[in-house]
């Protein structure tokens, strides 16, 4: 019986995995028509949104925005009394105007140049101690950011959003 116990139990676990694999299966039809090769091919909701806000831009006669997410984060040191306390990370995208994705990703370094400025500049002044993610704090931060953009893009920057942003203490 000692022996007979694990083998039975085991049995059961396959049968029990079979039976839920079986019954948990996706319809063939609606994995054909997710991948496109259906009669109809589906369309995830970001695509009926993007549809959606292409309509609606079209109707106001404004185009949609593009946001493009600059490719590495920002690394900024927090000094205190000589040494660094804190290390602050941060991810930026840009608001900017339709077609000019290209334009933000050939003036990258520059623009990471001036970031990396504002950034230095803000935690120089105390902007990344305490509560450093308070409202105003932000406001002030995505306004100088945005004014550094707008030196290397011009009028092609909307808006600078932060994407991620966290702060280590050593």
């Amino acid at each position: 019986m000692g022996k007979l116990l694990p083998i039975l139990l085991a049995l059961v676990g396959l049968g029990g995995g079979l039976g839920a694999g079986l019954m948990l299966r996706p319809d063939p039809g609606a994995t054909d028509a997710a991948h496109g090769e259906g009669d109809a091919p589906a369309k995830a909701d970001g695509d009926h949104a993007a549809e959606a806000d292409g309509e609606h831009a079209a109707e106001d006669g404004a185009e949609a925005p593009e946001f493009v997410k600059l490719n590495n984060q920002f690394v900024v040191p927090v000094v205190d009394k000589g040494r660094v306390s804190a290390m602050v990370v941060l991810s930026l995208s840009l608001e900017v105007e339709t077609g000019n994705t290209e334009a933000v990703y050939q003036r990258e370094p520059k623009l990471r140049d001036v970031f990396l400025q504002v950034l230095f500049d803000h935690a120089n002044v105390g902007g990344f101690s305490g509560s450093f993610t308070d409202g105003s704090n932000l406001i002030v931060l995505r306004t100088s950011l945005k004014e550094a953009a707008g030196q290397v893009l011009g009028t092609v920057v909307k808006d600078v959003l932060i994407t991620d942003i966290a702060r280590q203490d050593s």
